[in-house]
Formats: C-alpha cells, sequence, structure tokens
C-alpha cells in the first residue's frame, strides 16, 4: 500500500459490442448501449450511451451515430477512447473527487482477439488514466461471474453469447483448454430479423425494431412451452413506399434465426470434439453454462441441450455475468494473478 493509493480508483469493465458495462465499490454503476453520437461539421461528441441510442436511425445528415466496437474489438479507436472516458466521467463516486484519480482498471476481451487488437484496448484505457491495465478473456470472466470455481481440476464449458461474437471455452486450472470465437452473435441475430422482415414481408426495419423485436418474441425453436404473444412491427412498404404494420410471431423468428444459431450449435460441437477425454467426463457431469445478453433468446438453451445431449444452464442475470466475474478478478488480483493479462 503506497502512500498514494487513496488516490488511485479500481474499475472494472466489459467493453461489449452493444453494451458497456463498469463496475465500482462492488456496484454495477454505469450499464449503457455502446454508442456514440458524433457533430460531423465540428467533429464533436454530443451523446453516447442511452441518449445516443436513442437517435439511432433518426438523425440527420449533421449527426453520425457510430458503434466503436464491432465483433468485440474496437473499430473506431477515437471515438471508443471518448466513450470510455464519458462513461468513467459518469461514475457518481468519482464525480465527487476534485483530484482526477488515477484507475487501476480490469477490461475484458475476446478470446479469439489479435495483439494489435489487445494493445488498441491497453491505450485506450491508459489514455483515460489507467495507471495499470489488467486484461482478462470474456469466457474466463464470465464462468468467475457464474460461480464457477476455475482454479479446480475440472473442467467447465462456457459459452458466453454477446452483441458482436460468441466466445465457446472449455476452463479448467485457471486456464482455457481449448476455445472457439465466432462472429455469430445478437448483432448477427438483429440483422437476420431485418432481411427475413424484407423478404418475407416487404417490410424495411432498422436495427432498433428488429433489436425490440428480437427482445420480446425471438426464439431459437418453434416448440416453446411459454410461446409470447404476436407482435405489431411498423415499417416501410418496399413496394409502396407507404409506412404500414405487419404482425408477426414468434415461429417466423425463429425460422429467421435458424441458420446462424445452427452456426453457433456447430461451434460448440466442434469445441466439444477438441476437448480432452478427461475434461469431457467432466463436462458430461457439469453441464454447459450459457452467459451473455445472447443467451436470453427463448429456447435456445433446451435446442443446445438436444444438439448435445449434455445439460445446459442459463447464468442467473446473463447479461451481467461477465462484469460481475470482471469486478471479482479485480477485488482479488493476487488470486486471479494467472487468469490475467498484464
Amino acid at each position: 500500500m503506497g502512500f498514494f493509493d487513496f488516490l488511485t480508483e479500481e474499475i472494472a469493465i466489459d467493453l461489449g459490442t452493444a453494451n458497456t458495462l463498469i463496475i465500482h465499490n462492488d456496484k454495477v454503476v454505469v450499464d449503457s448501449p455502446s454508442i456514440v453520437a458524433r457533430d460531423r461539421t465540428t467533429g464533436k461528441i454530443i451523446a453516447v450511451g442511452r441518449e445516443a441510442a436513442m437517435m439511432q436511425g433518426k438523425t440527420h445528415e449533421n449527426i453520425k451515430t457510430i458503434r466503436p466496437l464491432k465483433d468485440g474489438v474496437i473499430a473506431d479507436f477515437d471515438a471508443s477512447e471518448k466513450m470510455i472516458n464519458m462513461f468513467i466521467k459518469d461514475i457518481p463516486a468519482l464525480k465527487k473527487k476534485w483530484i482526477t484519480p488515477s484507475l487501476r482498471m480490469v477490461i475484458c476481451i475476446p478470446s479469439g482477439i489479435t495483439e494489435v487488437e489487445m494493445r488498441a484496448v491497453k491505450e485506450s484505457a491508459e489514455r483515460v488514466n489507467g495507471k495499470e491495465v489488467y486484461l482478462i478473456h470474456e469466457p474466463m470472466a464470465a464462468a468467475i461471474g457464474i460461480g464457477v470455481d476455475i482454479m479446480q481440476p475440472k473442467g467447465n464449458m462456457v459459452v458466453d453469447i454477446g452483441g458482436g461474437t460468441t466466445e465457446i471455452a472449455v476452463i479448467a486450472l485457471g486456464g482455457i483448454v481449448c476455445d472457439k470465437s465466432v462472429k455469430i452473435a445478437g448483432d448477427v441475430f438483429t440483422n437476420d430479423i431485418i432481411y427475413y422482415m424484407r423478404t418475407q414481408h416487404n417490410l424495411y426495419v432498422g436495427e432498433r425494431t428488429a433489436e425490440k423485436i428480437k427482445i420480446q418474441i425471438g426464439a431459437a425453436t418453434e416448440d416453446l412451452e411459454l410461446p409470447p404473444d404476436e407482435m405489431d412491427v411498423q415499417g416501410r412498404d418496399l413496394l409502396t413506399g407507404k409506412p404500414k404494420q405487419v404482425q408477426t410471431s414468434y415461429r417466423e423468428i425463429a425460422k429467421a434465426l435458424d441458420k446462424s444459431i445452427l452456426r453457433i450449435e456447430d461451434a460448440v460441437m466442434e469445441t466439444l470434439s477438441q476437448t480432452p477425454p478427461e475434461l469431457a467426463a467432466d463436462i458430461y457431469n457439469t453441464g454447459i453454462y450459457l452467459a451473455g445478453g445472447g443467451s436470453m433468446l427463448r429456447g435456445l438453451d433446451k435446442r443446445l441441450s438436444q444438439k448435445t445431449d449434455l445439460p445446459v444452464y442459463i447464468a442467473e442475470d446473463p447479461l451481467r455475468a461477465v462484469v460481475r466475474g470482471t469486478g471479482i478478478c479485480l477485488k482479488n488480483l493476487a488470486k486471479f494473478k494467472s487468469v490475467l493479462i498484464k
């Protein structure tokens, strides 16, 4: 403990393609969409997070909404840095301080990330006053957040379906034994729905509407025990150009998402086929854990369970499993030293 430790604050960040979450003092203090609105003429950032998300698809030519992260990695360096900076400034406890504290951070990254992409995350963090920056792989953070004891000599399989990537990993002894990262996740599901509405109903819908459809009636299989009601969808008719409304059901959405979910299934099967036999035996007993927003798709656990013949469990509060795990690492840096990348 140094003399200047009172000037250091600790934060854990889950920098996601769809949502950014920050934990400070064991509490989730920021939970916002990873979107930035920029003024084209001045180049200034007008809004971030929820406020920018409200503008998405409704802007005029002078305002542009950007999603600085694509497929789980930083695509727009400048916008992502400003976004992180504004989110950190939004933390209530840091607003009261008159000196800007230096930060000790743990940030999660996808497991299939390259060295260059890793450096981009690190540099972004250092520019917003990060003195000590640690990185952790997402499936690892998800496993810790779910409550799995990752240090045991026992195999656990975690599937983290986020916004940009789906991370599948088999974890044992505090390390990732085999993993696969596929770029099929929430964003692809949203695009599938847009495409389906266009081809089947001649209806052009925006990203926000498609996202709403996915949350309200999205399903992975057509035989659900508790099916959601049909939903009215408004958009633009592609033939006449007039605004129109159609009714759609979860069965249609299940059809629309089928191809993408098949690819996630295949990736899970591939990871299982690469798993060493002793760990495969463990996974047979423990099953597969699902985390991330994509795992909330109705019937996905059932479908994966049928495909793999294994029990599939969804984490409680799957959206926050990763950031919770990152927060636990932050509190016990010494214990999880082997897991973190300095």
